[in-house]
């Protein structure tokens, strides 16, 4: 080496030395070891041109019975890929009340500013807390959440919802099934629920809530014309209580199909009842609404021949792929086909057809458009 690029070399280790010397302090900052700041990106379709909004309409923070701060709750919703979230904290129950002071209206207040910062559509709600029957009710799109109840008022149940209702409110009933087996009548369409219904006083019900599938709350939805929902209803961590490293599952949630991601067009859509309740492999909703997403969701690719006759004489393969994250499970309904597919998220599957068939039909168990029928889809085949 010349002496002129070993002083070089010399000056360069010196002037690092120096450098080091200057800022070392004699602290380590271990960023690496952090949880990288990341948003998941749920992919969804859209459907018919509208666009599939992922959204929880149902959960808790330490201004009711849950156990995180209001902006934790805005934290997990963006780093889980939901576009639309509402925290119901409940009115009646305030089992922190000695630690946490009672103020309907804060744990909105508290969220706000980063729900808009992150783009989150937030929507101000709460949960009107009566006695099961009744049971609960969200109210979405609200005022003032105080003064819903006075403790002298002998009607004290339906004057909680019509507060809600005389603020313009979408109602819906939550987990109607929640006492099924502690509590007489508790799973039934009550006159209490029948006076809310014919006075346009509630909207929807909960199908999925969390863990639970209500079956009999779909076949209401449907055959009253409700909207289907679902909702976390989470009072804890979701981390703590949904296993997130599992590919296939979620925190329950609505799928909502706007025109836009803003409040109204949100609110329209809950009012129309363009909604599919999802719990990680499980659909629920109104016939139409399911078939769309789940053709928004599968397509099936061009044939090409089998060469030996694969499963006979004939005999073609196709590919179906998914193109979402959800999942669908389907059995052969009618054809000569594959018997069984299952699309995992965002994946293909190879399967045989046999002879000129146009289409065939599958049933798509885990998705339901009744609490006794799954859909039924028919697969073109090119």
């Amino acid at each position: 080496m010349s002496k002129t690029k070993l002083l070089f070399v010399s000056l360069l280790v010196l002037g690092v030395t120096v450098v080091k010397a200057q800022t070392d302090n004699g602290v380590v900052r271990m960023d690496e070891f952090r949880n990288p700041t990341k948003r998941e990106i749920i992919n969804i379709p859209d459907v018919n041109g509208y666009q599939t909004l992922k959204c929880d309409f149902h959960t808790h923070t330490v201004f009711s019975d849950g156990h995180v701060w209001p902006n934790v709750r805005v934290q997990e919703a963006w780093k889980e890929g939901l576009d639309v979230l509402a925290i119901t904290d409940h009115i009646e129950y305030t089992p922190h009340s000695e630690d946490v002071a009672v103020d309907h209206n804060r744990s909105y207040e508290l969220a706000e500013d980063m729900a808009s910062e992150r783009n989150i559509v937030f929507i101000k709600g709460t949960e009107i807390t009566r006695n099961t029957p009744p049971g609960h009710f969200n109210a979405l799109y609200i005022g003032d959440a105080s003064g819903y109840i006075e403790d002298n008022d002998s009607d004290k149940d339906k004057n909680a919802v019509l507060k809600a209702a005389n603020q313009d409110a979408f109602i819906f009933w939550n987990h109607p099934g929640w006492k099924v087996n502690q509590v007489e009548g508790s799973y039934e369409w009550i006159d209490f629920i029948d006076e809310l219904y014919n006075e346009d006083r509630v909207h929807g019900i909960e199908v999925f809530n969390g863990f639970s599938f209500y079956k009999n709350a779909l076949d209401w939805c449907v055959d009253k014309d409700l909207t289907v929902m679902g909702t976390s209803d989470i009072h804890n961590l979701v981390e703590h209580d949904y296993d997130l490293d599992n590919e296939l599952i979620r925190r329950t949630m609505t799928l909502v199909f706007a025109e836009e991601k803003t409040p109204a067009s949100v609110r329209e859509a809950l009012e129309e009842g363009r909604t599919v309740a999802w719990a990680s492999k499980y659909l629920a909703g109104k016939e139409e609404h399911v078939r769309d997403l789940f053709h928004a969701c599968v397509e099936t690719g061009a044939y090409y021949p089998s060469g030996d006759g694969g499963n006979g004489e004939g005999s073609n393969y196709y590919e179906i792929r998914n193109k979402s994250d959800l999942y669908f499970e389907m059995e052969l309904k009618s054809g000569d086909a594959t018997q069984k597919i299952t699309l995992q998220p965002g994946s293909s599957q190879i399967i045989t057809a046999n002879g000129d068939q146009e289409s065939l039909t599958y049933e798509v168990v885990n998705a339901y458009v009744r609490s006794d029928k799954h859909l039924v889809v028919d697969i073109g085949l090119n």
